[in-house]
């Protein structure tokens, strides 16, 4: 299955292409500027150096969040632009599983994967998964939580903490302050990428691109100042 993933959840920005899981090709940036200005250059850009026609894909796959509001929308409808103009089917993929089965396979056997992407408002974005036959089994739903409920919901852990993603400098520290064994993710495999989100779209089923739409978890400012409005 050729795949081209699609990851714009945070600063980064990447796209890469798979064909049955081997990376042909990959291209990251965290230039500054925004999504809708790198994303799409930089697919097509990917395309042309991995000899890859559209048309050629089966698939555009892309991380629909958790993530940055507007980062999510940007990749949301970059893989639905390219999928409506070459006729392809879409696959939305969770933020945290594609870094799970991208980026933690770093972790050292039996380690607890910890998913972290900064929500502000005190809160991480996470998941946790622990690789069972060199696929990580997922142990919790994707959520907005804060640290200190992580922590204690974690109480009792032995096994090291192998902690992922743009929010896991933070969580690292606050964990090793509550006294769990942490490993911080090297910072070239930290931060989630379009590799990932291959990885993780393969074996899910392409369905039609307008179907697709961005998982936030939880309301946006512009959303949650409204209902306080009518509340008032």
């Amino acid at each position: 299955m050729l795949i081209l993933g699609i990851e714009s959840s945070a600063v980064s920005a990447s796209a890469a292409i798979t064909r049955d899981g081997a990376l042909l090709g990959q291209c990251c940036l965290k230039s500054g500027l925004t999504h809708s200005q790198t994303l799409l250059p930089m697919a097509e850009e990917l395309l042309r150096h991995t000899g890859t026609a559209l048309g050629d894909l089966d698939a555009v796959a892309v991380a629909q969040g958790p993530g940055s509001f507007t980062g999510v929308r940007i990749g949301v409808a970059t893989a639905k632009g390219l999928c409506w103009g070459a006729d392809k089917p879409a696959i939305g993929v969770s933020t945290l599983e594609a870094m799970a089965r991208g980026n933690g396979q770093c972790a050292p056997e039996g380690s607890l994967i910890c998913c972290a992407m900064d929500a502000r408002r005190g809160q991480v974005y996470n998941a946790l998964f622990r690789y069972a036959s060199g696929v990580p089994e997922r142990k919790c739903a994707d959520r907005a939580i804060s640290l200190e409920e992580l922590a204690e919901e974690m109480r009792g852990e032995t096994a090291p903490v192998y902690v992922l993603g743009d929010g896991a400098v933070k969580c690292a520290g606050f964990l090793r302050q509550a006294g769990f064994d942490v490993l911080l993710a090297p910072e070239a495999v930290r931060e989630q990428n379009a590799w990932g989100v291959c990885l993780a779209a393969a074996g899910k089923t392409p369905a039609d691109a307008a179907a697709l739409l961005p998982v936030y978890l939880r309301l946006s400012q512009a959303e949650r100042e409204r209902q306080e409005r009518m509340r008032g």
